[in-house]
């Protein structure tokens, strides 16, 4: 099965940035649309931003204008730049194929990573 590895995350102070990173097996890759998403404790998970095999891209009105999101075909890697972070972003940040996702009985994803931001 493919394997979804999400990392970078970590404690960061409000207005501070992280770079997220997740890398996914397999070498089909390049032709998947991929997301970054995340889930606060209470809420439900959420789409944070997607990037098409084309590099069209697409943001959550929360993080519009704050998150850069990209990928690197070669590296089989999709990253998530996070600048003037806010607590509102602390969540676990997850990546998956948003095809996948729209399924109801799809329920595969990594461990995640965790994002916490302090005030």
């Amino acid at each position: 099965q493919v394997q979804l590895v999400e990392s970078g995350g970590g404690l960061v102070q409000a207005g501070g940035s992280l770079r997220l990173s997740c890398a996914l097996s397999g070498s089909m890759f390049r032709m998947y649309t991929m997301g970054w998403y995340r889930q606060a404790p209470g809420k439900q998970r959420e789409l944070v931003a997607d990037i098409t095999r084309g590099g069209i891209t697409y943001y959550a009105d929360s993080v519009k204008g704050r998150f850069t999101i990209s990928r690197d075909n070669a590296k089989n890697t999709m990253y998530l730049q996070m600048n003037n972070l806010k607590p509102d972003d602390t969540a676990v940040y997850y990546c998956n194929r948003p095809q996948l996702v729209a399924r109801p009985e799809y329920d595969y994803w990594g461990q995640g990573t965790q994002v916490t931001v302090s005030s």
